[in-house]
């Protein structure tokens, strides 16, 4: 609105590209909004001036190629771990194998996958993966 300002930590929080902070700082300008970016200082960053304007261009670049530079650090290390044969992290799983292996046995003897997988509390298709990737672990050995 008339008036307002959007007030944010990083100039890499307002968007993935400089294209796209431009035409987002274009959008706020024309509905008469102001922009404050506290890591540049604190200060207004007024993008109706040409001085404004060439600073919040400049930074939105660094902003981009800092975005970018992070994006390829991270898929780098996914890649390391992936090549090391170490895990990615994520949640601790809560069902064990031993019991997806009594709910298999389960399932073979006449038990509905569905109320099986409800019972352990996770969806069907999470039994039927963990399940195929037990078998899968099983017969590596």
């Amino acid at each position: 609105m008339e008036g307002d300002t959007l007030v944010i930590t990083t100039l890499d929080r307002l968007g993935r590209s400089t294209q796209n902070m431009l035409s987002f700082a274009d959008e706020l300008r024309s509905r008469g909004a102001g922009l404050r970016v506290l890591n540049l200082g604190g200060g207004d960053v007024d993008t109706a001036t040409p001085m404004g304007s060439m600073l919040f261009t400049i930074m939105a670049a660094l902003a981009q190629m800092e975005h970018e530079i992070k994006r390829e650090r991270v898929t780098d290390s996914i890649n390391k771990r992936r090549q090391a044969g170490l895990g990615l992290g994520g949640r601790p799983r809560r069902v064990t194998d031993s019991q997806i292996q009594n709910a298999v046995r389960l399932v073979k003897d006449g038990e509905p996958a569905a109320q099986v997988a409800r019972d352990l509390g996770m969806s069907r298709a999470t039994f039927y993966r963990r399940s195929r990737a037990l078998a899968g672990q099983q017969d590596a050995i």
